[in-house]
């Protein structure tokens, strides 16, 4: 299965993406990208696990990821960021439709203080030729994914957080394996 993934190793995602370790305090290892991520989370500090998912998944899918983690804690979050969920899930769905791009660019005109607040400047910087990305500041979308997603969490009671944070990087697993498996067999 490790063919497939865009980053074989952890050592390969840090290699390729340089601002993956302003994100985090683990060292890359040569352990394949799926048990480093589960390594990191039975570590220390497990919330690293869900910022190199971030990183691991491809830009898009990261952005899906994250809209699926936000939307399980959907009873914690303001009526805005229920908002920001649907403009983000129609983006997702068609990130070139006009419409969705504009809304997008609309949402990310308030500076990010919510989860999902974050994820609509992710799919903002994912927008390429969008004005969003000038203002990025050269972060990459799996800063802003893992940013709303952390925020989330932080919503969530210390008793179920390990819980929650535990399953969001599983789920963040599984789309980098289903990932893997399409490149897998689009090479085919």
């Amino acid at each position: 299965m490790a063919r497939g993934f865009r980053f074989r190793t952890a050592r390969d995602l840090f290699s390729a993406c340089p601002a993956v370790a302003q994100d985090m305090k683990a060292l890359p290892t040569d352990q394949p990208s799926i048990e480093f991520c589960r390594t990191l989370l039975a570590g220390r500090v497990p919330e690293e696990a869900i910022t190199f998912c971030a990183y691991l998944l491809p830009e898009r899918a990261a952005v899906w990821w994250a809209h699926e983690c936000l939307s399980n804690l959907a009873e914690l979050l303001g009526d805005r960021d229920l908002e920001l969920l649907a403009v983000v899930r129609d983006w997702v769905g068609e990130p070139g439709n006009p419409d969705h791009r504009t809304a997008v660019a609309q949402a990310v005109e308030v500076p990010p203080v919510t989860p999902v607040s974050w994820l609509a400047l992710a799919a903002g910087w994912r927008d390429s030729g969008s004005v969003i990305d000038q203002a990025a500041g050269g972060f990459p979308t799996a800063h802003a994914v893992s940013a709303g997603i952390l925020a989330g969490l932080a919503r969530v009671s210390l008793a179920d957080r390990l819980a929650v944070l535990s399953a969001f990087v599983e789920m963040g697993i599984q789309m980098a394996e289903m990932e893997a498996q399409q490149q897998s067999a689009d090479a085919y």
